[in-house]
């Protein structure tokens, strides 16, 4: 009898369903304990939770455009695309553990968490700032977290020597 190997599909998007939970509830924690515009220090001149609306693109790329409904059906689109095309990379890679597959699940995590927030309120919650010496990232969140480390592992995959039959 041949062994059927254990499809780790679900696995991934479990890794997803994670992304979203913690994105969600971080958010609403910022909501109910952080004044829209206010700050808690963690770490004083690095590291605050602040609480800001986000009607842009990951790190307030697009914010004051000129035409925010287009700017938000845009990436509402682009969102939905990119979730359709990891989905189908995670359907045909999935089926056993990689690295890989672990990048696509906290991307595809990503974007559902902040798709969701653009459908449901137009806009996103950011709440993570960081000042490292002169340089300042703009606010960001949970979601945009797991897209930036699923993207960047997966560039080091890619540029990762393959082993022959791998």
């Amino acid at each position: 009898m041949f062994k059927q190997e254990k499809d780790w599909r679900g696995a991934m998007l479990g890794i997803a369903a994670l992304v979203v939970l913690l994105d969600r509830i971080s958010k609403q924690w910022v909501e109910a304990h952080v004044q829209l515009g206010g700050a808690i220090v963690v770490w004083p001149h690095v590291f605050r939770i602040t609480h800001v609306l986000n009607t842009g693109a990951a790190f307030s790329l697009f914010e004051g455009a000129n035409s925010p409904l287009l700017v938000r059906n845009l990436l509402v689109a682009f969102s939905v695309a990119a979730v359709v095309v990891v989905l189908v990379l995670i359907w045909r890679l999935g089926r056993r553990p990689s690295a890989t597959g672990v990048a696509l699940a906290l991307i595809l995590g990503g974007a559902v968490g902040n798709l969701y927030d653009r459908l449901r309120y137009a806009h996103v919650v950011d709440f993570l700032e960081v000042h490292i010496v002169h340089y300042h990232w703009p606010d960001f969140n949970v979601a945009d977290s797991a897209i930036v480390v699923g993207a960047c592992w997966l560039l080091l995959e890619m540029l990762r020597p393959q082993r022959d039959g791998v």
